[in-house]
C-alpha cells in the first residue's frame, strides 16, 4: 500500500511486462500510474496525484477527497424502521448506532 497526500495506493508486479502498475483505491475518479523500480513507482504515484490534482484545479473542480465519511447504503424499509427504533431507545442518532456497530465489525 502507498500513500501520498492522502490518497492510497495499490500496486501489482506485471511478470510478463516486467514492469509494477498501480492504482489509486480510494476514490471514484481513475489515477493510474507505473514503473520500472521502486523509486519510478514512487515518484509516477506522487506525479499522477499532482497532475490530478493540478487538473480539477484548471477545470475549476474540486478533487474528489479520499473518503468524505458519507456513503449512501439502501436497506429494507422496515430494517431502516427496526434499526431506526432501537438506536432511539439506546439514546443515540440513527448515524452513531450504525458507526458503532460497523467499529465493531471490524475487529
Amino acid at each position: 500500500m502507498m500513500n501520498y497526500k492522502g490518497y492510497e495506493a495499490i500496486v501489482e508486479f506485471d511478470d510478463d511486462a516486467e514492469i509494477f502498475h498501480g492504482e489509486v483505491i480510494n476514490l471514484r475518479d481513475v489515477i493510474t500510474f507505473q514503473g520500472n523500480t521502486v523509486a519510478e513507482l514512487k515518484q509516477a504515484f506522487h506525479d499522477s496525484v499532482d497532475v490530478y490534482l493540478d487538473f480539477c484545479k484548471e477545470r475549476g473542480e474540486e478533487p474528489e477527497k479520499p473518503f468524505s465519511g458519507k456513503f449512501l447504503v439502501r436497506i429494507n424499509p422496515s430494517l431502516h424502521k427496526q434499526i431506526a427504533i432501537k438506536a432511539k431507545k439506546e439514546g443515540q442518532s440513527l448515524n452513531s448506532w450504525i458507526e458503532k456497530r460497523l467499529s465493531e465489525s471490524k475487529n
